[in-house]
């Protein structure tokens, strides 16, 4: 039983690594921003995002044939979706950049990025210290770094479309395209606090 314990706990730390080198891979795009380079970054991360579909893919199978589970099989099908969640909205932010055919980075955008970066190395703490849950010191303060860094992303948010929306000069179009990259950037941070609160529920 601690083997297949140990297999589960470490799939959901693979998984939490794929969103961190996401998240990694999102901010460097941004951080060094061209228009020209953007069709193979997306292809970059679309492979990280296929192979956290394929870990928790083989999760789900691994599942399907076992009887007994180290922790209750709906968290466990629930967890291992939110965390593959979050890749996925990670990759919607440069999908929807190439989509608007942004030109230009925005400064708010690469705050999001560092948000993001940090919130999903708060989650790689929590899911370290997950199988030691009942003795561990340092697992419920991730769970509250997490939740502080989503309300700086709220706050960011608001500050980002309130700029936005009283630019003068700006281009309709390209505050449709911002507006819904904005959107975008905060779910990846909400992603990060589901992820938090079902382990802190579990």
């Amino acid at each position: 039983m601690a083997k297949k314990t140990n297999e589960y706990f470490k799939t959901f730390e693979e998984l939490v690594g794929l969103a961190c080198s996401a998240a990694a891979y999102l901010q460097e795009t941004l951080c060094n921003f061209d228009p020209v380079l953007l069709q193979g970054k997306m292809k970059g991360l679309h492979d990280i995002e296929h192979r956290a579909d394929e870990v928790k893919h083989e999760m789900m199978e691994k599942l399907a044939k076992e009887f007994v589970t180290p922790i209750e099989r709906e968290d466990i099908i629930q967890l291992a979706g939110e965390i593959d969640d979050v890749v996925d909205k990670v990759e919607d932010v440069l999908m929807r950049i190439y989509m608007y055919n942004i030109g230009s980075m925005r400064p708010e955008a690469l705050g999001f990025a560092d948000v993001i970066v940090r919130c999903c190395q708060a989650l790689e703490v929590a899911v370290v210290e997950f199988p030691n849950f009942a003795k561990s010191d340092t697992l419920h303060q991730a769970f509250i770094d997490v939740n502080t860094m989503e309300e700086e992303g709220d706050g960011l948010y608001v500050s980002a479309m309130r700029s936005l929306y009283t630019e003068e000069g700006i281009d309709p179009v390209q505050v449709v395209a911002w507006s819904e990259t904005f959107d975008k950037l905060e779910e990846c941070c909400d992603a990060c606090e589901h992820v938090a609160d079902a382990m802190e529920s579990i």
